[in-house]
């Protein structure tokens, strides 16, 4: 029996349901979920094995003229998915017939085979579905187009037949273990805390956080988790932290809760708050942080 196996980039807005789509595909929760521009800061690979084929998928950063160092390093980890794609998923939704510039840019430059995805079709007739096909069609001239619903998983099962049907054979890239990922648990802590970042504070405070796992201490009934949440200014630590330590509370606990889900355990999280004054254009600390040259 052939075996195929390949990379597919996945690339869009945060609101069309680009990690969405991705977890949809996997059949269950990788990437951090938000409709604000960057939560995704770093290339994450969700692995979906099959008995004759082993599909990566990568969720990137958006593709964004960088302002700081920090996305700099966001556009290598995009770079370096693009490199690596044997095809890419360009996700829309359905009311959105915009595409920036740069992305067209980044998409039509790569040359490498493209399908469009249009997402949240369960809110359009059949008739709109068409005609924005025909739009997608005349703007980047895929070699597919998939309206599905990735929230509801509609049509999922169909697109990820696609993606078979244009990998190439090979063997798999990593071993097919239980690993969804090639990243570990701590990254993901990371992710999950700063996911409830994004949802509970607003203005320039998810923008501003960076989040690192201090100290990680699993046992069968219990892990003990420490992380620290960096920011640029002592005002910001005020806003994270509340009233009385309010705001700082509600967030461990929410995110104890999703860690607890995840894990299917108990957690114990600890949560501090530190200033690092601009880390996003620090070298020293956006290595510390796990962002690499």
């Amino acid at each position: 029996m052939s075996h195929k196996a390949g990379f597919v980039t996945i690339v869009g807005k945060p609101n069309a349901g680009k990690s969405t789509l991705m977890n949809a595909l996997l059949g269950y929760d990788l990437s951090i979920v938000n409709s604000k521009a960057q939560t995704t800061r770093h290339r994450i690979k969700g692995i979906l094995n099959g008995d004759d084929y082993q599909v990566v998928f990568s969720d990137t950063p958006g593709i964004i003229k960088p302002v700081y160092r920090l996305h700099e390093r966001m556009m290598g980890a995009v770079n370096e998915a693009f490199t690596d794609a044997d095809l890419i998923l360009y996700i829309t939704e359905i009311a959105d017939l915009n595409i920036e510039e740069l992305v067209k840019e980044k998409i039509v430059q790569s040359n490498v085979p493209l399908f469009v995805i249009i997402n949240k079709v369960d809110l359009a007739d059949q008739e709109k579905v068409e005609e924005v096909r025909k739009h997608w069609q005349e703007i980047l001239n895929p070699l597919e187009i998939f309206p599905v619903s990735a929230l509801h998983g509609f049509y999922t099962d169909v697109l990820l037949n696609g993606i078979l049907g244009k990998l190439p054979e090979g063997p798999p890239f990593f071993e097919k273990d239980d690993s969804m990922s090639d990243r570990d648990m701590r990254f993901f802590a990371a992710e999950i805390i700063r996911e409830k970042i994004l949802s509970y504070y607003q203005k320039e405070i998810p923008y501003s956080v960076e989040v690192k796992i201090t100290g990680y201490k699993e046992s069968p009934e219990i892990d003990v988790i420490s992380a620290t949440i960096f920011v640029t200014r002592e005002s910001q630590k005020g806003i994270l932290l509340g009233k009385d330590g309010a705001a700082i509370k509600k967030l461990g606990t929410e995110a104890r809760r999703k860690l607890e889900t995840v894990l299917q355990k108990k957690v114990y999280l600890e949560l501090t708050v530190k200033v690092i004054d601009n880390w996003r254009d620090d070298e020293q600390a956006l290595r510390n942080f796990g962002y690499g040259e």
